[in-house]
């Protein structure tokens, strides 16, 4: 990697897909964020590739229309200063004799010696072929990465024939397969929070801890999606890659460096060590529904069904999970007997993901009432910590307990901006770190586990449990927790 400067980064991003949403709603923000603190190297380029017949100009004033509002209102120098970094070609990856080729060659000559990181934002397969396109054309230099888009296929099988694909291409130290959830505050804060404070790690294993939930819950549905979410369902969605992320980050061993590899080494041991969920034990373990008409913040919603879009529902679309919720086990000695609760939902009643870890309650209580210690990690949409502990109310007479947390928030702590999780791991991938990345054995892992769930979801006649749009999902999913006398986190208010 070379720097243009004071930790700038130089380097030339290829964005696939660039006039797409994913770049208009994330990437090109973070690159504008990126930009106005200064780690962008004055010749850095951003060049976005769509089918389009955009010239510069043209992709100036579609991102100048659809990407400012909001964005600094107050510093306009500094947005017409990133613009200006910007570039489009009008690129067919299925024709290798397309002009736009030719153009690509004649932007990026002569800048074979700086990082160039090319951004696949565009369905997982395309990455192969891309990849191939971009070989056959000659831009694939010894300084050149690839960043891949979740989710990473359909299945173990998908996913290994894409990780092939690539690999022909692209050594495995040059493939950054993203999964934006690690680039948020909150995730890293959890390795600092076990590994740089003594009081924690003693008791972070099955003698301490009761249990773990894991919930990433929107309240918006799928309008305009359907044709995706059939192919994919929750589980793909959300499961298989944010979730079990989540879950290797809390039950992960303490590595022996923080370091590229060694984070990921125990990572894939904790996928590895996940007591698998096949054949009848899904319907124990496991969760399956989709949301039907209701209000989401009093606003009336349809169901799943009946969403707007231009692919109407098909009698395979009654079979898709909106909404899934996993007991899930690791067979090691640090979490024995210790379940895990995953859970993702469209149509919930709130935006929020966090991490509860509830401690079990203490030996002997002296006191009356009371409850178990609780650390509670906000993804979103605030990102902090509480820590929930049993503190007494204040007056005379009897003692009563009440559960009061000690709050840290990122924002008001550090008074400082918390960058987007796109920000920090496109910076990642400009300075070649691939701490916060899957490896290709981690991503084979996690679907080696997700795979049998989805054979026997897929071999049995029930259909998901529908649950009203706006409520807390299925009552099967209480039901999950309430067979050994927990519940979720929200519905006991701790």
């Amino acid at each position: 990697m070379e720097a243009g400067g004071d930790g700038a980064h130089l380097a030339d991003l290829v964005v696939f897909g660039g006039t797409g949403d994913l770049s208009m709603r994330k990437l090109l923000p973070a690159l504008f964020h990126a930009d106005r603190d200064g780690r962008l190297a004055p010749q850095t380029r951003v060049i976005a590739l769509s089918r389009g017949a955009l010239s510069d100009d043209d992709f100036r004033d579609k991102v100048r229309a659809g990407v400012r509002p909001g964005l600094y209102p107050d510093d306009a120098d500094g947005w017409e200063r990133f613009l200006e970094r910007l570039h489009h070609v009008a690129v067919d990856v299925g024709d290798p004799g397309h002009d736009g080729w030719g153009s690509m060659r004649r932007l990026l000559a002569g800048r074979d010696e700086i990082d160039r990181v090319f951004y696949l934002a565009s369905p997982p397969m395309t990455f192969g072929p891309f990849c191939r396109a971009l070989d056959t054309a000659g831009l694939v230099t010894p300084r050149s990465r690839v960043v891949l888009e979740k989710p990473l296929g359909r299945d173990l099988a998908g996913a290994q024939q894409i990780n092939a694909e690539v690999g022909a291409i692209f050594d495995e130290h040059r493939v950054f397969r993203i999964d934006h959830y690690l680039g948020k505050e909150t995730v890293q804060n959890l390795l600092v929070l076990r590994f740089a404070n003594a009081f924690l790690e003693p008791i972070w294993n099955s003698l301490w801890i009761d249990h773990v939930q894991i919930t990433a819950a929107e309240s918006v549905g799928t309008p305009g999606r359907r044709g995706y979410y059939d192919h994919a369902g929750a589980l793909r969605d959300m499961v298989q890659n944010h979730l079990l992320q989540l879950l290797c980050m809390v039950a992960m061993e303490p590595p022996a460096r923080n370091d590229r590899e060694s984070i990921r080494d125990e990572k894939v041991k904790v996928l590895q060590s996940l007591r698998p969920i096949t054949g009848g034990e899904a319907s124990r373990f496991t969760v399956r529904g989709q949301y039907v008409a209701g209000e989401v913040d009093d606003e009336p919603v349809p169901g799943y069904l009946d969403e707007p879009d231009k692919t109407p529902p098909t009698e395979a679309s009654r079979r898709v999970e909106t909404f899934t919720a996993i007991r899930a086990e690791i067979k090691n000695w640090r979490w024995a007997g210790v379940p895990f609760y995953l859970r993702t939902g469209k149509r919930l009643p709130d935006r929020r993901s966090e991490i509860v870890v509830q401690f079990k309650d203490v030996p002997h209580s002296i006191f009356p009432g009371g409850g178990p210690n609780r650390l509670v990690l906000r993804l979103q949409p605030s990102e902090g910590i509480d820590l929930h502990i049993m503190a007494k109310e204040p007056g005379a007479g009897e003692i009563v307990l009440r559960p009061v947390p000690l709050k840290l928030s990122f924002a008001d702590t550090f008074r400082a901006r918390v960058p987007e999780a796109y920000e920090r791991l496109l910076m990642d991938v400009l300075s070649g770190n691939p701490t916060l990345f899957m490896r290709r054995d981690e991503v084979e892992a996690a679907w080696r586990w997700i795979d049998p769930i989805i054979a026997a979801w897929e071999a049995s006649e029930a259909l998901p449990e529908h649950y009203m749009a706006g409520t807390t999902g299925p009552s099967a999913a209480h039901e999950l927790l309430a067979r050994s006398g927990r519940a979720w986190h929200e519905e006991d208010n701790a």
